[in-house]
């Protein structure tokens, strides 16, 4: 099977390279052309949780040619138009598009690509781009062994080409097909939504989040609003790694909040080291997804007639980075979500 890594950035190196191990006719695509050199010349590096440094072929999309059997898309949504149009000319009759994107995407791949290409997934585990070639797992390598990625079909069928795109993944880690992908996506939203938004707005990584009183108040706000808002749109939340994330849905009188907290504390000490790529963009200047993470949850509680205050924060504070080529800080952003909770 020949396979395409769409994005070889933080994640996408260390998933291309964990598959080169077991596939010979794996590629990692990317548009850094000094990332993709030092991939050729000195393989993949893995850091962190894990150290080794495996042997991979990368190119850049210019140098595509021939047909992909399989394709993990691992490119940011604001690229979607141009990428998923141009990876339009290398798909045969049966080839698949693995969509392991942030945010809730696959409506927009239909439209490009037909529904018959489009296989959605969640990536559960965190990383880091260090320097071209390297990448750093911030994952528990428990976590990560056990919980790597959920996958499944947009109709929630179990069919022979989903248990062979896990066969795959468990190369890399933990793969666990799901018959409620929308539900799902959804809840990797939910952790995008709740952790990657507070990481990009106070400038911080997860464990900071987790461990301040007003950022976890306001992160379990974040995950509050985005099931409100999920299940007004006839969502049924999937459990992501195991875990039930009904709790973080508050009670009106957040009787539940100690409970919310100490399980967001426990259940994402795992990904303490984990900064958000949302946050690492913003460290480059370069436009972030926050449309597509708070922004998203944000637009639908709007159209459903939910508030969603937390979600309006983040977008407001990143946005204003964005603009400002800024990088937030704790100290800096912290006092705004204080004064949201008053």
């Amino acid at each position: 099977m020949r396979i395409g890594i769409m994005g070889a950035g933080s994640l996408g190196t260390i998933i291309g390279a964990l598959i080169s191990k077991g596939n010979d006719e794996v590629e990692l695509i990317d548009v850094y052309e000094e990332h993709v050199k030092a991939l050729n010349e000195r393989g993949a590096t893995i850091t962190g949780t894990m150290n080794e440094t495996i042997p991979v072929k990368a190119i850049t999309p210019a140098e595509m040619s021939g047909n992909y059997d399989l394709i993990l898309l691992l490119t940011k949504q604001v690229f979607n138009h141009d990428v998923v149009s141009n990876l339009k000319n290398y798909l045969h009759h049966d080839s698949v598009i693995l969509s392991l994107q942030n945010g809730v995407p696959e409506e927009s791949l239909v439209s490009i690509l037909g529904e018959k290409r489009v296989i959605g997934g969640s990536v559960e585990f965190g990383a880091t781009f260090k320097e071209p070639g390297v990448s750093e797992l911030t994952t528990a390598t428990e976590a990560f062994q056990s919980n790597a990625f959920q996958i499944g079909e947009l109709d929630g069928s179990i069919t022979d080409r989903v248990k062979k795109i896990k066969e795959i993944l468990d190369l890399v880690g933990g793969t666990h097909v799901t018959d409620n992908l929308v539900g799902t996506k959804w809840s990797k939203l939910l952790v995008n939504v709740a952790l990657s938004g507070m990481s990009a707005a106070l400038g911080c990584n997860f464990g900071e989040v987790i461990k301040d009183d007003a950022s976890v108040y306001s992160a379990v706000s974040l995950a509050d609003e985005t099931i409100r808002v999920g299940e007004a749109a006839g969502v049924t939340f999937a459990p992501l790694a195991g875990f039930n994330l009904g709790v973080f849905k508050l009670a009106e009188d957040e009787s539940n909040l100690p409970t919310a907290i100490g399980f967001a504390r426990k259940a994402f000490e795992p990904q303490a080291l984990l900064r958000a790529s949302m946050l690492q963009d913003l460290e480059k200047q370069r436009k972030t997804e926050i449309d597509y993470i708070n922004g998203f949850v944000a637009a639908k509680g709007k159209e459903l007639g939910i508030a969603t205050p937390y979600n309006d924060l983040v977008v407001q504070l990143v946005k204003k980075a964005e603009e400002e080529k800024s990088v937030p800080t704790f100290e800096g952003n912290i006092g705004y979500f204080k004064a949201l909770k008053k």
